[in-house]
């Protein structure tokens, strides 16, 4: 299995509002991360922090809502297509989550390598524009290299990232080998994601994409 992890646990100070809760296109920036790391992901770990009992009362009721108007029947097909009977969406809080992001990787990723995953992709909630045709494309480009890479792998797996590029910019989701992951979920020394990845993976690759949306970050009200 295939496991999404979203971090949705910050303040969101400069958006004046709670991030995970602001609509684009009628559909808030958490149910469509999730939506979109569905589409490639059976299980979707939400991490949250600030406002989170809040917050997951109105994405549950979010997803009710589009549930009863029948608006996830494509992401349920597309589930089955990946072998999944359904959708499931984890939350788990981040009670430190003012200390910052990394100790929210650090507990989704925890959360997610006990799923046993194939890999794991990682989204921040701020990139609600990233396509889901692009989680597809990353989660079979890390299946085809883990494979790839299996019989070269040390005791304990391969540690190996995957990061889009658009226009030669690094963004975001990556995919993490469950190595990697479990790697990065132990280190607290990190200071951040990219240090953590710099400390932990044997290889990086990147992958070029045509989505801008893994480069666009909206921090505040007019991004």
């Amino acid at each position: 299995m295939r496991v999404g992890v979203i971090l949705a646990a910050g303040a969101s100070s400069r958006m004046k509002r709670p991030k995970a809760l602001v609509k684009d296109h009628g559909v808030s920036f958490l149910a469509q991360g999730v939506r979109h790391l569905w589409s490639a992901c059976e299980t979707v770990v939400v991490v949250l922090g600030a406002n989170a009992a809040s917050i997951q009362r109105a994405v549950e009721g979010e997803f009710e809502r589009l549930v009863n108007e029948g608006r996830l029947m494509s992401d349920l097909t597309l589930a089955h297509h990946h072998g999944s009977d359904g959708l499931e969406a984890r939350f788990i809080a981040n009670t430190g989550w003012r200390s910052g992001m990394y100790g929210s990787v650090r507990l989704g990723l925890r959360e997610a390598v006990g799923l046993k995953p194939e890999s794991v992709i990682l989204l921040p909630v701020d990139h609600p524009g990233v396509k889901p045709e692009t989680v597809e494309i990353l989660a079979s480009a890390m299946h085809d290299a883990l494979r790839a890479y299996r019989r070269a792998a040390p005791r304990g797996g391969f540690g190996y990232a995957l990061v889009p590029r658009y226009g030669r910019r690094r963004g975001h989701p990556i995919a993490l080998s469950p190595a990697l992951a479990k790697a990065i979920a132990a280190d607290a020394e990190a200071e951040d994601l990219s240090d953590a990845v710099r400390r932990n993976a044997r290889l990086v690759g990147y992958l070029d994409v045509g989505d801008p949306g893994v480069l666009r970050n909206r921090n505040t009200p007019s991004d």
